[in-house]
């Protein structure tokens, strides 16, 4: 397959038995025709991939929203589309603003699903990448990497965290510009064969779309991912351990909400992301207490996260925060 062309259709149906030609071509309606929303729902399975985000993610109310809100706008346009009304294709390209471990890599993969499953892409992967992946160093470097990483994301999604990386305005010998420019060039070109999302901090976001106008045009989505609240982080805290089958004592969880009041004021917290490495510090920190202990244990104590996990911690100690280490 040469670049930017769309990858041929794939053979085999679903595990709901929907051909996959089926899926992005649906048979055409008569005008006079009526069509059940419910059952075009559940054959796109849009309310699976909808629900599995509000189950995957705490929180995050209004994203989850715009979700929904774009979801419904693709699955009326496929109708209009099946009653043989003409209209363009939504623009489909976004933007996803927030800080680290605000779930915006989760809802891209949520987002390449759902276009699969209404129609719009062909395969509905995700390709994840940043600037070292598609800006080469020297001369000639550049336009290869990024038609490698375009042509790997074609039928899917292509995410770019910390896009503003891209270009660096200050250096005069930096290639941005060129990966910058075969990207505009494909967004526009093979919209319907790719998305864009791009991501990364809302005010460094807005400063990149300042100085790339063109690429600011080409965006129709912009989604604001908020931190999260004291009360969603320790549930979002609640799930990860109830994944890995461990559970906290009530006091442990107390434990673990003060641990969280004192990170979220520490420098490079990342909201989900340093829940995820606290609770990692802490199972190693129980699996050392239990066999240093040295004794029989019972079900119920490897179970357990107990308070001495967490307050064995720096954060609680009152060290310095390490520059290399977030507990």
């Amino acid at each position: 397959m040469r670049f930017g062309e769309a990858p041929p259709p794939r053979n085999g149906a679903p595990p709901n038995g929907v051909a996959e030609e089926e899926r992005a071509f649906p048979q055409p309606l008569s005008s006079d025709a009526t069509v059940d929303v419910d059952e075009e729902r559940r054959a796109t399975d849009t309310d699976e991939i909808l629900d599995g985000l509000d189950r995957e993610l705490v929180g995050l109310v209004p994203v989850k929203t715009r979700i929904r809100e774009i979801a419904a706008l693709l699955l009326v346009d496929r109708l209009r589309q099946r009653f043989g009304i003409e209209s363009t294709r939504p623009t489909l390209h976004m933007c996803f603003t927030g800080g680290p471990g605000t779930g915006k890599t989760t809802v891209a993969l949520r987002m390449a699903r759902l276009l699969k499953g209404l129609g719009y892409l062909q395969k509905g992967h995700l390709v994840s990448v940043t600037r070292d992946e598609m800006v080469g160093q020297y001369i000639g470097h550049t336009a290869p990497k990024t038609k490698e990483v375009l042509a790997r994301a074609m039928g899917g999604v292509l995410f770019i965290d910390e896009a503003y990386y891209l270009h660096r305005p200050e250096n005069e010998r930096d290639y941005g510009q060129e990966a910058i420019e075969i990207l505009l060039q494909v967004m526009e070109n093979q919209r319907e064969n790719l998305v864009v999302i791009l991501a990364g901090y809302k005010d460094r976001m807005d400063g990149f779309f300042s100085s790339n106008p063109g690429m600011s045009s080409r965006i129709a989505h912009h989604i604001d991912f908020p931190d999260y609240t004291l009360d969603e982080l320790v549930a979002i805290g609640d799930l990860m351990l109830a994944e890995q089958s461990y559970e906290f004592t009530p006091e442990t969880r107390d434990v673990f909400r003060h641990y969280l009041e004192r990170r979220r004021e520490q420098p490079r917290f990342a909201n989900a992301r340093s829940v995820r490495n606290a609770l990692e510090r802490a199972r190693l920190r129980q699996a050392n207490r239990i066999v240093s202990a040295g004794r029989p244990v019972s079900r119920s104590d490897v179970l357990r996260i107990e308070p001495e996990d967490f307050l064995a911690s720096r954060v609680l100690a009152g060290d310095p925060f390490p520059p290399d280490e977030e507990t």
